[in-house]
């Protein structure tokens, strides 16, 4: 279980970071820098700072942790850091955090000087099962997640689990949404299993079969030209309440949270528009509100949060697309639906939390 093999790369799992030298000597590296938020520079990055010291030491640059970060003005610090530290073309950039610090990282590295090498190091489960795999790169605009961005293939990721030691539950029960959703388009099986687990005590086995899952759909599709879109379900109507929550709620939603509330409202899209049974509709339902907390999409905000859903990347002549589930465990891409439906799905998930709703500001 300890490497998947990626288009251009290795995924390796609790190598204790080992390879991670092997690949430093091959390629000869100028410089090494670290980039990391405050929380993973101080909690994370003793697990191998020795191990660079050894090399040839390290530059580190730091961020404040938090999406709100994840920006063009943060980016261009960061280039200019690199051009002070006199980073040339054969430096190597290591990312060390979350999903922000891949995203952006990879950006950053795939478009300095044109590309240097990088290294995904995620911290957290979110970023372990789905920001560090697949090649995309990316920062936020106006509070629309991931607008611009670039594919760019690191050198190697490296999953470690006790990383996930430093996490509250709240960030290990936003991965685990996207576990969830690898099941519903893929792996029922998968998704019964994950059922029937305690997300406070994910286990390895259960990361790598997510990672393994992710992996295979974007070797069949690197450029998201068609079935890479089944990685979308939940992600339509979950960016939008997303975003709109980052610029609206003092407590904004996790990343996982609002897919959680995506995958609701999209496989009520899926009963009324492909095969997903009403069983099945009432299973995902039921389960996914046992275990995360409610919140009122207010109906003033439909409109503002269709606008967001226009902004989406994954859109095609105007129209905004959609991956349905057919049944549990596999699903359909590029699904149009009508403002109807999409209006009664999240009214549908403002009814799935009968007796228990916390009104957001």
């Amino acid at each position: 279980m300890n490497t998947i093999e990626s288009a251009g790369h290795k995924i390796h799992f609790e190598t204790q970071l080992a390879p991670l030298m092997e690949i430093i000597n091959e390629g000869k590296y100028s410089k090494v820098f670290v980039f990391a938020d405050s929380n993973t520079s101080d909690l994370c990055l003793s697990v191998f700072r020795q191990m660079l010291d050894d090399f040839n030491g390290f530059d580190l640059i730091e961020t404040d942790p938090g999406e709100e970060n994840k920006n063009i003005d943060f980016c261009i610090g960061i280039w200019k850091t690199l051009l002070d530290f006199g980073a040339d073309r054969k430096c190597l950039m290591i990312n060390l955090g979350g999903g922000v610090i891949t995203d952006m990282g990879g950006f950053v590295a795939s478009t300095y000087k044109r590309g240097i090498d990088f290294v995904n190091i995620p911290t957290t489960l979110l970023s372990m099962v789905d920001a560090s795999v697949g090649g995309k790169t990316g920062i936020d605009i106006d509070n629309v997640k991931n607008m611009v961005g670039t594919f760019s293939l690191p050198q190697a990721v490296f999953i470690e689990t006790e990383f996930l030691e430093t996490l509250p539950e709240r960030e290990l029960l936003s991965g685990f949404a996207e576990m969830i959703k690898h099941g519903l388009i893929a792996d029922k099986d998968y998704y019964n299993v994950l059922k029937a687990a305690d997300y406070k005590k994910i286990n390895a086995a259960d990361i790598h079969r997510s990672v393994e899952i992710k992996n295979e759909v974007v070797t069949e599709d690197p450029l998201e030209k068609g079935r890479r879109k089944i990685l979308n379900f939940g992600h339509t109507i979950g960016h939008a309440v997303e975003s709109y929550s980052l610029s609206k709620d003092k407590n904004s939603l996790t990343h996982g949270e609002a897919i959680a509330i995506g995958m609701i409202c999209e496989a009520y899209l899926s009963h009324k528009n492909s095969t997903l049974t009403a069983a099945e509709l009432t299973e995902i339902t039921t389960y996914i509100t046992s275990i995360y907390p409610a919140y009122k999409i207010k109906e003033k905000s439909f409109p503002q949060l269709a606008a967001l859903m226009q902004s989406d990347k994954k859109n095609e002549h105007g129209n905004i697309l959609f991956t349905l589930l057919e049944a549990i465990g596999t699903c359909t891409y590029n699904c149009r639906v009508s403002e109807t439906d999409l209006t009664e799905s999240m009214n549908y998930y403002n009814s799935a939390y009968p007796k228990k709703r916390k009104e957001k500001a």
